[in-house]
This record gives C-alpha cells, structure tokens and sequence, in this order.
C-alpha cells in the first residue's frame, strides 16, 4: 500500500503521464468501432458537342447493412473534382464534363460517425477534344464542414477549352445553387473572363499565370433568440395625437342624429383600441420584440456550382458539385 501514496510531483507525473495515453488512445479507439464500408463507381460517358460527359453513380454501403450517411468527393489522379452527398440509400449521382486526355476516376466515402472511410477502384476515362472554344469548371477542395455562424471558402477554377479559336473574350458568371436555409454563397469575382491566350494551367515561368479563378464564400447561421422589447420611446406622443382625434371626431357627430353619433363612437373606440392594443404592428413590436432568426439546419448537402457564358446567340452552361456538411 505504501507503493500507492501519493508522494507529491512524482505521483502527479505519473497521473499525466496515464492521461496523456488515453487520451491517445481515445481516437483511435473510437475509430476501431466504427463499421467498414465498401464504396463502389459506375461509370458511363456520351460525347457532347465534341467533348465528354461523365455520368457517375456512387453506392456506399456499411457492413452494418445500414445506409451509410455523409458525403462523397470524386477525385481524378488523387485531385479532387466534385463531391455530393449521399441519399438515404447510401447513393450519390454526379455528372462532370472532362476535359481532354486521360482521366483516373475514383469515389472516396468521406465516413461519419457509425461508418469508416472507403475508396472504390480506380477507372480511367478519356476525354474527347473540343474543336469549338469553351471551358469546364471545378471547385477545390470539393467538400467544406461549417459549425454553425462560421463560413468557409473554396476556389472555383475555369479551365480554358480550345480557347485558341476565340475572336474575342468569353465572359463567365458563376452562382451556386442547393443552399440549405439560413446560408448564403458569395463570388470573388462573380464574374470572370477567358481570352485566347488564357493557359489551361499555370506555367512554371511564371506562376501568376494561370486559368481564371474566384473565392466562393459559404456562410452559415448560428441563430438568435428572439430580442427583449424595445424601449417605449414615443408611444406617449403617439397617444397624445390618437385620443384628441378620436374624441373631436366623437365631439362633432354629438351634436347630429342618433346613427351618426353611434358611428363616430364606433370609429373614436376603433382608433383607440387600435393605437394601443395588439391591432397595431407597434403594439406588437413594443411587447413582444423583433423576431427570432432560426440557425442553418445541421446536415449534409450538395451544392452545385454553374458556370455560364453567352455569346447573346448561345448560352454556355457547365456545373461542378461539392459537399457542405453543417454540424
């Protein structure tokens, strides 16, 4: 027993040095109770006025036979592309346009808390050439998590697509849609613009030329409750201008028949009670405050991001996705 008496510093840095250990061990822990996964990508891709669509479905299922929740990123050579969420069946369907040349396209389950991590097999895909200028879009990182009242960024990017031919620029707005409620998106630039010598990719001679690029801002809403009343500031003068009215107007109908003097009476008592009573929006105001702003609503959600162009003949659309997890 005399082993286990606390003997001062000793003791005490054998208790931190145990603490430290768990506290080690604590993740990984965690993270051995959470069930595997299996991440599986179909792939099917159509030729589309000289360039190739890819249309993927990604199915996530847990060894739990549990539909797997969260969300999803595609990456191609280990960079991310695009990223969505995952219906309640465990099922995800993107379509992206790809550039020219080789592409290795694989899904990566991003996990949650009852699921782990997953990959599915790489595949490769060839892009076709476009022989007409135009461009793709792609959002890095393609997934964002946000607490609540926080915001987070990402960079959107315009590659230029056999630029080359333009006879003069191609000018391109972006916007976002999927938003869940209580959250905004903003672009810095919204808008952007491609010239014939805009490269595809940063050169090494000079690394500030590169394919035009904007910082999309996602907001969210931590929530308030609802505000104490304001102060009654004015609301002895408003009185003093509303019962004066009312009685000189009851006052003059006084003097002339029965009828009129009951409906002057019924409109002086209808001003009365309406300047003071919950008739008014100041009554209200006054008594119950402003309204409550309700928070964004936690979960996971798709966001797309479009692109587009217009020669004032033709519009030029082309989407990305991303995954926004609210927490």
């Amino acid at each position: 027993m005399r082993g286990l008496v606390c003997r001062g510093p000793r003791f005490r840095q054998f208790l931190g040095i145990a603490f430290a250990l768990a506290m080690v061990q604590a993740p990984v822990a965690w993270s051995a109770t959470r069930g595997a996964t299996e991440t599986t990508l179909a792939l099917e891709t159509r030729d589309l006025a000289g360039h190739t669509r890819a249309m993927l479905d990604v199915n996530v299922a847990g060894e739990d036979r549990h539909p797997a929740m969260g969300g999803i990123t595609i990456e191609d050579g280990g960079r991310e592309l695009a990223g969505a969420a995952l219906d309640a069946e465990g099922n995800a369907h993107l379509v992206l346009d790809l550039t020219a040349g080789e592409h290795s396209l694989r899904a990566v389950y991003l996990g949650d808390q009852a699921h782990a991590s997953s990959a599915s097999e790489p595949m490769a895909v060839h892009g076709m050439a476009s022989t007409t200028p135009d461009f793709s879009v792609s959002v890095s990182p393609a997934k964002m998590t946000l607490p609540l009242g926080q915001s987070g960024s990402v960079v959107a990017t315009l590659t230029p697509v056999n630029n080359a031919a333009l006879t003069s620029p191609m000018f391109v707005t972006l916007s976002c849609q999927g938003l869940p409620d209580q959250s905004s998106c903003t672009f810095t630039p919204e808008n952007l613009e491609i010239l014939n010598t805009t490269p595809t990719a940063c050169t090494n001679t000079s690394p500030k030329v590169c394919p035009p690029t904007s910082t999309m801002v996602v907001q969210t809403q931590l929530g308030t409750s609802r505000l104490a009343p304001p102060a009654r500031a004015g609301n002895g003068t408003y009185l003093a201008l509303v019962l004066p009215g009312a009685l000189a107007l009851i006052g003059l109908g006084w003097r002339r028949k029965r009828f009129m003097r009951l409906t002057l009476l019924s409109i002086g008592g209808f001003l009365v009670l309406a300047g003071s009573s919950a008739c008014n929006s100041r009554y209200n105001y006054f008594n119950h405050g402003p309204p409550h702003n309700p928070p964004t609503p936690a979960g996971t959600y798709t966001l797309t991001v479009s692109a587009q162009s217009s020669n004032g003949i033709t519009a030029i659309t082309h989407t990305t996705t991303m995954v926004l997890t609210v927490q």
